[in-house]
C-alpha cells in the first residue's frame, strides 16, 4: 500500500524524540521545536491554554507595533529559541535589538533576548518561571516580564535584587530596552 504522505512530498512521521541528555551543540544542530535545553535535559514545552496564547499574542502586538511605528528596528519573536549560558530557552515573547539580530535566522539566536517575557501557564510552577527570570537576566538578558494571568500581573526584573510587581492600573514600560514603549498592564488582559 503507498503512503499518502510519501506521495506528496512529505516525510513519514517519526517517533517523538524521549527526552534525554544530549551536549548544548547537539541541541543547536537539533531540530527539536517542542523543547527547551537546561542544565544537559531536553524539557518538554507543553501546549498552551488559550488564555495563554491570548496574552501572548497581545504582548507581542503591542510590541510589533511599537517598534515598527517608532523604527526602532530589531525582532519582536514568539517562543524562538536563544542561546541563555548553557540553556537554551524559548521565551513565550522576545525583542531583539537590531545590533544583536544574527545574520543566521534559521537556528536559535547565540545571544539571549534584550527582554524576555514569559506568561505563566497553568501547568508551571511559578518559581520555576521565576528562576527562569534569573537565568536569562544572568545571561545578560537587560528585562524581562513575568506575566501573571491568574492575579493580572506583571512582574518586571532587572536584576535579582530590582523588581516590582504592577497591577491592572498601572504602566508597563520598555524602559531604556525598548525605548518609548507604554501600555496599561489591564491592556494585556483585554
Amino acid at each position: 500500500m503507498v503512503n499518502p504522505i510519501e506521495t506528496h512530498g512529505f516525510p513519514p512521521e517519526s517517533p517523538a524524540p524521549v527526552p534525554g541528555t544530549m551536549t548544548l551543540e547537539e541541541f543547536l544542530t537539533s531540530d527539536l521545536d517542542d523543547y527547551e535545553y537546561v542544565k544537559g535535559e531536553l524539557v518538554p514545552m507543553s501546549a498552551t491554554s488559550l488564555e495563554h496564547a491570548e496574552l501572548c499574542v497581545n504582548i507581542s502586538s503591542f510590541l510589533r507595533v511599537h517598534v515598527r511605528e517608532n523604527q526602532l528596528g530589531g525582532k519582536v519573536l514568539a517562543e524562538a529559541g536563544f542561546r541563555v549560558g548553557e540553556r537554551v530557552l524559548r521565551p513565550d515573547v522576545a525583542f531583539l535589538s537590531a545590533a544583536r539580530v544574527p545574520e543566521d535566522k534559521r537556528k536559535a539566536s547565540p545571544v539571549p533576548p534584550d527582554l524576555a517575557v514569559e506568561v505563566v501557564s497553568p501547568s508551571d510552577k511559578l518559581y520555576s518561571v521565576i528562576e527562569k527570570a534569573f537565568v536569562y537576566l544572568s545571561a545578560g538578558t537587560r528585562l524581562v516580564w513575568v506575566i501573571e494571568p491568574v492575579a493580572k500581573t506583571v512582574t518586571v526584573y532587572r536584576s535579582e535584587s530590582d523588581f516590582e510587581t504592577l497591577k491592572l492600573s498601572d504602566t508597563l514600560t520598555g524602559e531604556d530596552v525598548v525605548e518609548g514603549f507604554a501600555c496599561q498592564v489591564a491592556e494585556l488582559f483585554e
